[in-house]
């Protein structure tokens, strides 16, 4: 089989969870069928008449887009569902990526010992490197959560932006953690024998075959399915958990704290339940990240990237809204990397206005981005998709009260 033919294939199932996710709801019938039917187009369309490169940087964007996805949804509990605000996002991605980076890999040894340390190395696989990610946020979470839940809004955001800064720093400077300020090498890829020779021995015969086309180059359309199937994972248990008894009370505590608390509601617990729940969506996503830049450091979770941005996001896409979430993730993210794109074109009209301005390209682009904010809370302070209304089955029309 030609590599285009099996890249097209492994494209259709992560491009069609994600338009059953990203594209407005169909009847349930016609939901399977009609997503099939987009990701086989689109990957068919992408594998064999795009060049190459193309593709490649495409897969790319949606690998990058579909990790924001992740942390968008854990922010989503958290803010849009409870009203926490949380600006310390960058230290359970820290946190999420670094864990899974030691439970994953392996001490160094021989003459890379001289150059790298870190506290311990299991070699434990994929899963159970993200799932210890997402614990030990989980578990960091809890600890932070019992003296900053107690104050509310701008206190709880500055709490929680200093605590993110102080676990960015703590790996930066203790290097025995994680190799300090120097990156830690060597994060492994899951499933990147299917792109090696020989393939993965334990595969059956006829999916060998399959893979054998593949070289190591095309592994990233391996992972992007890994990190599909995760953000699927994740929205099908938050739009669960959301709809059940324990969602409509994060909803009732973010609306009216005190009513929520005369009906007999623990208040205190159920907003450490959402902001630990979140943190571990956040620390899988970064254990996910890790994994897909192979080395990190401290410098990958500054609050600009790992937590502004995905403010933006959730707030551009829907407050409140799982659909909403991941929509804003790939919408910021798509304007995140195109601005240097628009900006190298823009470059003579920028020279023409002053011969500075060409060099200060990076900033244009955060410029956009604030300017883009703004515009969004102006004028569409609910996102693209908003809040979905639910009404109880009790008082819809037609219907008795218990």
């Amino acid at each position: 089989m030609a590599p285009e033919l099996v890249r097209a294939t492994l494209l259709i199932l992560p491009l069609a969870l994600l338009a059953g996710k990203l594209l407005p709801a169909w009847p349930p019938w016609a939901r399977v069928p009609i997503s099939l039917l987009i990701g086989g187009l689109a990957a068919f369309t992408m594998a064999l008449w795009l060049p190459p490169g193309v593709v490649a940087y495409l897969v790319s964007f949606t690998i990058m887009a579909s990790i924001y996805a992740v942390l968008a949804l854990g922010l989503n509990i958290q803010w849009g569902y409870t009203g926490l605000f949380n600006i310390g996002i960058a230290g359970f991605f820290a946190i999420g990526a670094f864990t899974t980076a030691l439970v994953t890999t392996t001490m160094p040894t021989g003459p890379i010992a001289a150059f790298t340390q870190q506290w311990f190395g299991l070699g434990a696989p994929f899963v159970v490197g993200v799932l210890a990610g997402g614990a030990v946020a989980g578990v960091v979470a809890l600890l932070v959560g019992y003296p900053t839940l107690r104050l509310r809004g701008d206190y709880l955001a500055i709490a929680t932006i200093g605590i993110a800064e102080l676990i960015r720093l703590i790996f930066q400077n203790e290097r025995w953690l994680a190799n300090g300020p120097q990156p830690m090498h060597g994060i492994p890829q899951p499933l990147s024998c299917l792109v090696r020779e020989p393939v993965c021995p334990w595969l059956p015969a006829p999916l060998q075959a399959f893979f054998a086309p593949l070289a190591p180059r095309d592994y990233t359309f391996i992972y992007l399915l890994v990190v599909i199937l995760f953000v699927v994972v994740i929205y099908l248990a938050l739009e669960r958990a959301i709809r059940s008894p324990w969602g409509r009370v994060l909803r009732a505590i973010r609306e009216e704290e005190d009513s929520a608390a005369m009906s007999g509601k623990d208040v205190a617990s159920f907003r450490m339940q959402a902001f630990v729940v979140g943190a571990v969506i956040m620390g899988i996503g970064g254990a996910l990240y890790a994994h897909h830049m192979i080395s990190i450091d401290f410098s990958h979770f500054d609050p600009l990237h790992a937590t502004f941005l995905i403010w933006v996001m959730l707030m551009l896409g829907g407050s409140g809204n799982h659909r909403g979430a991941i929509l804003g993730a790939f919408v910021i993210w798509a304007i995140w990397s195109g601005t240097p794109f628009a900006i190298d074109m823009l470059r003579p009209v920028l020279a023409a206005i002053s011969p500075d301005l060409p060099a200060r390209g990076p900033y244009l682009r955060l410029l956009f981005i604030a300017v883009l904010l703004i515009l969004i809370l102006l004028y569409r302070p609910k996102g693209l998709l908003g809040e979905e209304k639910t009404v109880s089955l009790a008082a819809a029309p037609g219907r008795s009260g218990p």
